[in-house]
């Protein structure tokens, strides 16, 4: 059987400023406000536009580091997955559902008030420095390093 793929692209403006909570064992979460807008033709030929509200969840260090320099109005890039949570209502209302965005990556691209246009938060790891770089070329070579001019691109 195949596996599925949930995955979310959007891009947008936060609605308000970030607010960073901690779990009771101590792990920050940081909750967004991201509106999206869609313009469209109506049937009478009229620009529409349409806004639509997501919540976006970032975890751990990289909340923390994004509450720092967010605010409300920033044009953001999120990459993640959707993930829906429930709860029981505490005044007697039945099950309770919310559909969240779980960051896995946050660029900031430059709108808005918020600092650090072109920044990406994301889990990858960070390249390889140069000497790390030419340490595993002169490893994988057999002992030979290779200068710059020898690779094909």
């Amino acid at each position: 059987m195949a596996e599925g793929m949930n995955k979310v692209l959007l891009i947008g403006n936060l609605g308000q400023d970030p607010e960073l909570r901690y779990t009771q064992g101590g792990q920050a979460v940081l909750n967004l406000r991201l509106a999206t807008n869609e313009s469209f033709l109506n049937k009478d030929n009229e620009r529409q536009e349409r806004t639509e509200w997501h919540s976006v969840i970032v975890w751990g260090k990289r909340g923390e580091g994004l509450n720092k320099i967010l605010t409300k109005g920033k044009q953001l890039c999120i990459e993640g997955r959707l993930q829906t949570r429930s709860w029981e209502d505490k005044q007697g209302g039945g099950k309770r559902y919310a559909t969240e965005i779980v960051a896995i990556n946050v660029i900031l691209l430059g709108g808005g008030s918020g600092r650090g246009a072109g920044t990406s938060y994301d889990d990858s790891p960070p390249p390889p420095r140069d000497d790390d770089a030419a340490s595993s070329r002169a490893g994988a070579g057999g002992g030979a390093m290779q200068d710059d001019d020898d690779i094909p691109f």
